[in-house]
């Protein structure tokens, strides 16, 4: 078959995104404002600095000849695709941004956006998170998306409270010990 009718992959496709959970339909995309700052320092970093030094390296590959086996040339390009696709998604999650400050709630003891709390489960285990936005998430650090299950679950509780948590393993009590924010 002829070569123009096949597409073939060099191991990457270029429509992938990063594996981050969709934002809800009909949603806005919730930030904190650290959070939005980091994706614009990101973008800003691969906007002035990273394409323009992989374009320049690209530039110069190309000018060295033969662009079939040329690896700066091949590893050069396949970098600036990669680096377009990451501006093309923060651009998006940015237009989609909705800039939620937690500090508004700080001495609130009832659960929103931008919370950190302490609950205890039916064990008597304690865990703290914080809720946070999609592209924040770090769940190693204790930093749940606001969409989680156990976010959702804890949204609109008070201290004291006890909420039900629906898990695969079954029906989890909840006690919430402790919700704090940040100080203005």
């Amino acid at each position: 078959m002829n070569k123009a009718f096949v597409k073939e992959s060099d191991g990457g496709d270029d429509d992938d995104e990063i594996a981050l959970p969709a934002i809800p339909a009909g949603a806005k995309n919730y930030m904190t404002p650290a959070g939005h700052q980091r994706i614009k320092d990101e973008l800003l970093q691969l906007i002035d600095v990273d394409r323009p030094e992989t374009v320049r390296i690209v530039s110069w590959a190309a000018s060295n000849g033969d662009r079939s086996e040329n690896g700066d040339y091949l590893y050069g390009k396949k970098r600036l695709r990669e680096i377009d696709r990451r501006i093309r998604f923060l651009t998006k999650r940015l237009d989609l941004a909705e800039v939620v400050d937690p500090t508004i709630h700080h001495g609130s003891d009832q659960v929103f956006f931008g919370a950190t709390i302490t609950y205890e489960n039916q064990r008597g285990d304690e865990h703290t998170v914080t809720i946070v936005g999609i592209d924040e998430l770090d769940p190693l650090r204790g930093k749940i998306s606001w969409i989680s299950p156990v976010a959702r679950a804890l949204t609109k509780s008070r201290e004291g409270d006890e909420v039900v948590l629906q898990t695969p393993s079954g029906v989890e009590q909840l006690t919430i010990l402790e919700v704090s924010y940040p100080a203005p």
